[in-house]
């Protein structure tokens, strides 16, 4: 049986055909063979990048510049092997804001070098929590790294790495095992944040979702023998809990969740990656220009946000069931996005239509109110009104051609980006990929999508397939970064979302017709070859910052001194405080290390209970007023229930001559009190 494109697009009864008819067209296994026959891999690497002194990455705010440490970032990645026919795909989730097409172009080749063909663009894929909180600088799209004030080599290399190295660890950990499949729901852990465009939406696509939300909780459980080794749970929601005010790295809700998971569970890899969370906000109050909610503590948020999502994956991980179909399988090919014709059977009114090169809007610029603290143009606003925009004129140098302003209509276009020089200011050419494990088939989007764009992408693929479209996940913020997709009707609403829809009105039109023919591809075996290459852009990416002068200590003082020393005694939930002379912490990022410990006496000697990673643990770096070269280094741990003994403090830096020669030092408290 067949589902017409159009009744796909319009949303009327399609997940019902899909759940319901097209699951009997697909090639089931039976259960007891889908989850043997398996070679399953973990593994974590720390990815984080400078922490100190440059710009952070999620809001494009160039107030926002890195001050110290809260998490680290990680890049966790999960190898599983139909051990029948050798087939395998590589699932990476990452603690950044974005995969740009930088972190996939440069690690490709490293991939090659290690493993020749065995792991390729095709089946792996790179994704990231969408935190706002990581490092900038990284991607070579100066709509991407402006903010950060260029590229910083750094950090770019810290996250490519991280990424690389989590997938060796992967390969070198693979083993027989089990893949099942956990599902549940969770209602409290998000909210529409654009609910003036979601109603926009036909009746049918809205009854989807009845609060407006995405509830969906989706679990791999991953075993070897009788022991787990490894989760991932979906859920949408935003990495915005910490808000743009914050300037500690970290890795925001999902991270925490994580962190949660594989404290709990020692040696298990936890991820926790995104859906379509276009329109999906962690700050429940929706309060505009003040993200709240559930509380205006925006690290208790940022806690609670991370623990409701740990709670419900180790629900559906605990109810985790054996999967209806082995195998793996993945496809993936290469698409201009600025020049989709599509084709009237993936548009809303039966039209043909086009996309066009990439075009921010005036709703873009104006930021998403709910989950901002400020806006840097105040001027703006979300919606179509923008009064003063349009009375002075939005003068877009170089101007765009009728058919451009056409097929973008209604935005309000303030900068074309993708018309500016020396190439497009963000990708054009994008991977589009479909990655199967079991009865799993995730859309791997490289944008972030509505709720309702990902219930439309993941019907299409289904009615591809013929599959069950509840059997579809939209894997948002894969392998490349190219802002949203909103479906048209959300569109024309232009608030943040549908301003930051690059392509035009069409873009979802255009990830519809052409993951369809993806998915037709992938259930036929037929090889739609790889497509137009990405443009690389790594020739020309300027750091603007001026370089970071060498280091010279506090006068008087020497590396590592103690500047203000812990109290004396402390109880259980206070923090206790140490200053020492610091060096700046970009000299070595202690990858794989810690910037910091906190250890307890054990007789006469010390065992550390907490390092820089710990979320009760924090690193915060500054200049003493009209020091360009000093650094003062502060180090809050937050004391746990139960505590109690005798602790001290410990901070690890690494000074640098102005010959460039590094200097590892390490400062230590005297000892103090929990009782």
């Amino acid at each position: 049986m067949d589902v017409s494109r159009r009744t796909v697009i319009a949303g009327t009864a399609a997940g019902a055909v899909a759940a319901g008819v097209l699951s009997t067209l697909g090639q089931a296994a039976p259960a007891a063979a889908a989850s043997d026959g398996y070679l399953v891999g973990c593994g974590r690497a720390d990815m984080t990048g400078a922490i100190a002194g440059q710009g952070m990455m999620g809001y494009s705010d160039t107030e926002q510049v890195a001050e110290g440490l809260r998490q680290r970032c990680w890049a966790r990645a999960y190898v599983i092997v139909d051990a029948a026919t050798g087939e395998r795909v590589v699932f990476v989730n990452a603690d950044i804001a974005c995969i740009f097409q930088s972190h996939h172009m440069g690690l490709m080749p490293r991939l090659r070098k290690r493993f020749g063909g065995l792991y390729t663009e095709r089946n792996v894929n790179l994704n990231a929590t969408h935190n706002h909180n990581s490092c900038g600088g990284t991607a070579w799209d100066f709509a991407y790294s402006l903010a950060a004030f260029g590229f910083k080599k750094n950090s770019y290399e810290a996250e490519v790495e991280g990424l690389f190295q989590a997938i060796v660890r992967a390969h070198d950990n693979l083993a027989p095992g089990t893949v099942s499949i956990g599902r549940g729901e969770l209602h409290n852990a998000s909210r529409n944040r654009s609910r003036t465009a979601f109603e926009r939406n036909p009746k049918a696509d809205r009854a989807h979702f009845p609060d407006a939300i995405d509830p969906r909780v989706t679990v791999l459980r991953l075993r070897q023998g009788g022991r787990d080794v490894g989760a991932i749970t979906w859920f949408p929601t935003h990495g915005t809990s910490l808000t743009d005010a914050n300037k500690l790295i970290s890795a925001d809700n999902k991270g925490y969740a994580s962190y949660l998971w594989e404290q709990d569970d020692p040696g298990m890899v936890a991820s926790f990656p995104q859906t379509n969370a276009g329109d999906m906000t962690p700050n429940l109050n929706l309060i505009k220009m003040h993200p709240s909610g559930p509380t205006d503590d925006h690290t208790r948020n940022c806690e609670i946000i991370g623990r409701r999502q740990y709670d419900a994956g180790r629900g559906a991980f605990s109810r985790a069931t054996p999967m209806s179909r082995g195998g793996v399988d993945a496809v993936i090919r290469y698409v201009d996005m600025s020049k989709v014709r599509v084709s009237g059977d993936f548009t809303p009114d039966g039209r043909p239509a086009s996309t066009t090169p990439a075009m921010m809007g005036a709703a873009a610029a104006a930021t998403s109110t709910e989950d901002n603290t400020r806006s840097q143009l105040s001027f703006l606003q979300e919606g179509l009104k923008n009064p003063l925009v349009r009375r002075f004129g939005a003068k877009s140098e170089p101007s765009i051609a009728p058919w451009i302003g056409d097929m973008q209509s209604p935005k309000l276009v303030l900068f074309p980006l993708g018309l500016l020089p020396p190439s497009p200011w963000v990708p054009h050419v994008v991977p589009l990929q479909i990655m199967r494990i079991g009865q799993l088939v995730l859309v791997a989007v490289p944008a972030e999508s509505t709720i309702v764009a990902g219930l439309r992408l993941r019907t299409v693929v289904a009615d591809a397939l013929r599959v069950s479209v509840d059997d579809v996940l939209v894997q948002g913020y894969s392998n490349a970064y190219t802002q949203y997709v909103t479906t048209p009707e959300e569109y024309d609403a232009q608030q943040y979302e549908g301003g930051e829809t690059m392509y035009g009105r069409y873009t979802l039109p255009a990830y519809l017709q052409e993951f369809h023919e993806l998915g037709s591809a992938m259930r036929s075996g037929r090889d739609l070859g790889r497509g137009p290459a990405p443009l690389d852009k790594s020739g020309f990416q300027p750091d603007l910052l001026p370089p970071v002068p060498a280091d010279r200590p506090v006068a008087g003082r020497r590396f590592g001194q103690v500047l203000t020393a812990p109290k004396a005694a402390y109880r259980p939930g206070q923090t206790a405080t140490a200053r020492f002379v610091g060096a700046h912490p970009n000299n070595d990022l202690h990858t794989g290390g810690t910037y910091l410990d906190v250890q307890k006496a054990d007789g006469d000697s010390w065992t550390t209970i907490a390092d820089d990673n710990d979320w009760s643990t924090t690193l915060r770096w500054s200049r003493p007023a009209g020091s360009p070269d000093t650094s003062v280094v502060t180090i809050d741990w937050t004391i746990p229930k139960g505590a109690a003994g005798r602790y001290r403090i410990r901070y690890h830096g690494d000074s640098r001559a102005a010959s460039g020669k590094l200097t590892a030092f390490t400062g230590t408290t005297g000892t103090f009190t929990v009782r």
